[in-house]
């Protein structure tokens, strides 16, 4: 296995992957190591962009036809008058 060493570690960085352990009944060095596979993990699920993550978060709502697109269209500012 791989080893390597974190330098110059905020006191307060410590302090809270210290508690963060503790909550998870971990040492430091396994909670490190589960931040670190969760990283990567989600990492290797990445999307085609934003748009592709914006449309999978609301796959499920339920509507019935496609959205248009505003390409092409002139951009007005929003009227806040009543």
């Amino acid at each position: 296995m791989a080893q390597f060493v974190v330098r110059n570690l905020e006191e307060a960085v410590k302090a809270r992957l210290k508690r963060r352990a503790r909550r998870h009944g971990r040492s430091m060095e396994e909670e490190a190591r589960e931040i670190l596979r969760s990283a990567v993990q989600k990492d290797q699920g990445a999307t085609g962009g934003l748009g592709s993550d914006i449309a999978a978060l609301f796959a499920t709502v339920g509507l019935d036809s496609d959205i248009a697109e505003l390409r092409g269209h002139p951009i007005e500012p929003a009227s806040f008058d009543p």
